[in-house]
């Protein structure tokens, strides 16, 4: 299955997820925000990328798209996941479709952008007159989903509809907001070419091979509130490289791995995309939510651990079915933490506070001094702060 998250997009997930209507074959969306109405006489500065993010993860949640695009950056955020509606469309009642559901994926794109914008003193009268930084790895995605590359109803060229009923029901591709039945918005205006490779309606998507980097990809991406790819630090590389190791993905490392994320991790990750059947963009080394999440079996958060959350996870995971994982992301960082010193195997940093855990916390509070009835297993307050302040965590009620 593709990647649900578009790999490089910064994730800022608003829940309220709904599936699509799959009776319907595959679309994407084209929209331009359009937050200002400039002219060539009077252009007016862009509107900033942020502004757009902060609008449709706050006050305009309710028509965010799939995706939020700056064509001069090429920085992207991701509101939904592509096997869910997002909101960017109008569907009235009397349509009979729904339009935000209308197909196997419906992905939406806003482009950050209106015509006659200015943006660091010059005027761009169109979208393709902007650099469109980023396309070719937003179009790789989309096309992974099973998206043609045809306009059904005509590339955009103008601020004009030809909105029809039967294609839309009927045929899969792009549509501008312009071609949308029952909406009334006249953009995008235009749209970048498609790029050679994913995507093409000669081949199906089983049967397109996109070539991969030619370089190890070096941005990064945010999950969880946590930095991953090429310059990120922090204990989750260390961790992702230690799980790459484990299954046989670490024949880049010539040391480590370790806090501090290169070019080797970046193609281990890549060997690791490979193995789960990505290609192209989709395998460049840089992790998606969902890869990250099938590697590891949660999705590592900020070095913080509750107390409470730890106990529970402690007396629920030993006794519940094999790898259940309570607080999973908390218990790996303490799991992680006991690894670093020498009380538990790296493969059992999994973040279930099974049976393994709960011996190598009863070893550490032996090392603290407990001894018996105090030495169980089962992090206290002074053993917990005294493990997060020699692993650098911190530890709440």
């Amino acid at each position: 299955m593709p990647e649900l998250w578009l790999p490089g997009a910064e994730i800022h997930d608003l829940g309220d997820h709904a599936p699509t209507d799959q009776q319907y074959p595959p679309k994407a969306i084209a929209h331009i925000t359009w937050d200002r109405n400039a002219t060539a006489a009077a252009p007016q500065d862009w509107c900033s990328y942020e502004d757009l993010v902060n609008y449709f993860t706050g006050s305009g949640a309710g028509s965010a798209p799939h995706l939020v695009w700056d064509p001069f950056s090429g920085r992207t955020t991701q509101l939904f996941p592509a096997d869910s509606r997002s909101k960017s469309l109008l569907s009235p009642t009397e349509s009979p479709t729904r339009t935000n559901r209308a197909g196997r994926v419906v992905i939406q794109i806003e482009a950050v952008f209106f015509p006659y914008c200015r943006y660091q003193g010059r005027v761009y009268p169109r979208l393709v007159d902007t650099p469109c930084a980023g396309w070719d790895r937003i179009h790789a995605w989309i096309a992974s989903w099973g998206v043609p590359d045809v306009w059904p109803m005509g590339r955009p060229a103008g601020f004009s509809g030809c909105r029809d009923e039967h294609a839309w029901e009927t045929r899969g591709g792009w549509y501008a907001h312009a071609d949308v039945p029952f909406n009334d918005h006249t953009d995008p205006g235009s749209w970048p070419d498609f790029t050679a490779g994913p995507g093409s309606p000669d081949s199906p998507p089983s049967q397109q091979h996109p070539v991969p980097p030619a370089s190890p990809a070096r941005y990064q991406v945010s999950i969880n509130g946590l930095p991953y790819g090429y310059g990120a630090r922090g204990y989750q590389v260390t961790a992702v490289g230690r799980a790459l190791v484990a299954r046989g993905f670490g024949s880049h490392y010539q040391s480590g791995p370790g806090p501090d994320w290169t070019d080797a991790d970046t193609e281990n990750y890549a060997d690791y995309q490979g193995s789960l059947g990505y290609s192209g963009s989709a395998a460049d080394g840089v992790p998606g939510e969902g890869s990250l999440n099938r590697l590891l079996g949660y999705l590592p958060g900020q070095r913080s651990v509750s107390v409470s959350h730890l106990v529970s996870a402690a007396r629920s995971d030993p006794g519940a079915e094999q790898g259940h994982r309570t607080y999973g992301s908390e218990v790996a960082i303490v799991e992680q933490a006991l690894v670093d010193e020498g009380l538990l195997e790296q493969q059992w940093a999994d973040g279930s506070f099974g049976t393994r855990t709960v011996a190598a916390y009863a070893a550490w509070q032996r090392r603290c001094g407990y001894e018996a009835g105090a030495a169980d297993g089962i992090p206290g307050q002074s053993s917990l702060h005294r493990l997060g302040a020699a692993q650098g965590f911190t530890v709440t009620d």
